[in-house]
Formats: structure tokens, sequence, C-alpha cells
């Protein structure tokens, strides 16, 4: 198939598998023309790599499951190689989830420590507006009040 038909059935544009090509996870065959061929298996490349993409891989880390397939394995994640790229993942992933925890950690202090300052201050400026609209002696004008919050 021509280099327009791969890349509408995979989901992709033209100068992306040129670009693939460039980067040798792409082989294409040349024709009798000079028109760049490619077949079913070039097609289970870009799936592999695209799923790869949308996990989350760089480019570069789709190169193992690609050189797999080329080899004839099944599978791209078949092979020793492309096992180290998950388990390398794996740790990655790890590590930034726990980065998240962290932050969420933190804003949820936020969170609490804002909702209990806005609840005191809603207190306080109840009592001094009360007392100051009476004129029990409150004296202190009411705390500014955030108009998002209600």
């Amino acid at each position: 198939m021509r280099i327009g038909e791969l890349a509408k059935r995979a989901g992709t544009s033209t100068r992306t598998l040129r670009y693939y090509e460039s980067r040798g996870l792409l082989a294409a065959r040349r024709t009798g023309n000079g028109y760049r061929d490619y077949d079913e298996d070039d097609l289970r490349l870009l799936r592999q790599i695209r799923t790869l993409q949308d996990f989350g891989f760089e480019l570069e880390e789709t190169r193992p499951f690609v050189d797999c397939l080329r080899a004839g394995h099944p599978a791209g994640d078949s092979c020793p190689a492309s096992l180290a790229v998950y388990r390398r993942k794996l740790g990655e992933l790890d590590g930034l989830i726990g980065q998240l925890a962290g932050v969420r950690e933190q804003v949820a202090r936020q969170l609490a420590a804002a909702e209990e300052a806005a609840g005191e201050a809603a207190g306080h400026t109840a009592g001094h507006t009360a007392g100051h609209i009476t004129g029990d002696g409150g004296g202190e004008p009411p705390a500014p009040r955030c108009e998002m919050t209600g």
C-alpha cells in the first residue's frame, strides 16, 4: 500500500510516517517508480507505536517493541528488551504517582486550612456585623467577603 493509505489506516499523517522512517522505526520499500510501499506488517508496527505513545511512552521507547515485531514475534512485547522498557516505565509511573499523592496531600491541607479560616472569618464577621448594625459596640467594620464563595 502507498503512504497515504497507510497513514489513513493508521490514523496518522504521511509526515509522521516519513518522520518514523527517518528515525528508523518504519522501513519503506520502494516500487519501481520510486513510491514508498508498505504492507500489513507495517500497519501492525504503527499500531504498536501509537498504542505505546497513547500510554505515555516516548517515541524512542517504542523501538524495542518495533524491533521485536520485525524479528517475527507475534507481539511487540514478547521480547526481553520490551519487557525492560515496561519495567522502566512502571518505575517512572510509580514515582510520578508518589509525587502526585504528595501534591494532593498538600492541596488537601491547604483546602482544609482555607475552609477553617473561612469558617472562622464568617463567624467572626457575623458577630461584628450584628454588633455594628445594632450599635451594640462591635465597633469594627465587617471583614472583606469573597464574592466567589457566596
